[in-house]
């Protein structure tokens, strides 16, 4: 683990990590593309489609602790009813790439300040959009992810009532299984017990090798 004046408390040891998944089952994060059936990922970090215009990520990989993939199961599920599915863009993501993001963004509504880090490393964060499940076309939403600005807020109104009505239907479905939407951007949701996890540090590799 490490800790500074000037940060907050981040565990980027591995071998700490493994104790603390041995002790309780709960702290792990669960590959997503695994743990839940059908779901797609299109994780912009490993490409260079996203707002640093670079790969942040060495893999295209979605993780997030065990209860917060249980719950997005039931989401997938409930969707599945209506022939629609979760679109994951991003989920855990590592502590330094928090760092980098808010170097680059610099803007608390966007990006999470270093100073307190980012519920995503806590791997309780997830953005995600809608997919139809026949033919795995995304659903139009108000914005492509991470297009900041006021057209991201999950209440803006100035838009077709066909995409207002997907918004709609994301935000219920992922709100009924316990997440939290954050208002300034509609495709992030942060699970209610983001709180009990500890910031972490830890690359893609250092969750798929004890």
């Amino acid at each position: 683990m490490s800790a500074s004046s000037s940060g907050p408390y981040v565990l980027s040891s591995p071998e700490q990590y493994w104790q603390l998944v041995q002790a309780q089952t709960e702290q792990e994060l669960v590959d997503l593309a695994s743990y839940v059936p059908g779901l797609v990922l299109d994780i912009r970090y490993a490409t260079s489609h996203n707002v640093l215009g670079k790969p942040m990520y060495s893999k295209p990989l979605a993780y997030a602790r065990r209860p917060v993939a249980e719950a997005l199961a039931e989401v997938q599920q409930e969707l599945q009813t209506r022939g629609l599915g979760l679109c994951v863009y991003d989920a855990y993501r590592p502590y330094s790439v928090t760092v980098r993001l808010f170097e680059h963004i610099q803007d608390e509504n966007f990006a999470a300040p270093p100073s307190r880090g980012s519920h995503h490393n806590r791997g309780c964060s997830v953005d995600v959009g809608l997919v139809e499940l026949a033919t795995g076309c995304h659903l139009p939403m108000p914005t492509d992810f991470d297009e900041l600005g006021p057209p991201a807020h999950a209440r803006y109104s100035q838009l077709p009532g066909h995409i207002i009505l997907n918004r709609c239907l994301l935000l219920a479905s992922m709100c009924r299984h316990g997440f939290v939407n954050y208002p300034g951007e509609w495709w992030h949701f942060d699970y209610c017990s983001w709180d009990a996890y500890d910031l972490l540090d830890l690359s893609f590799e250092n969750l798929t090798s004890k």
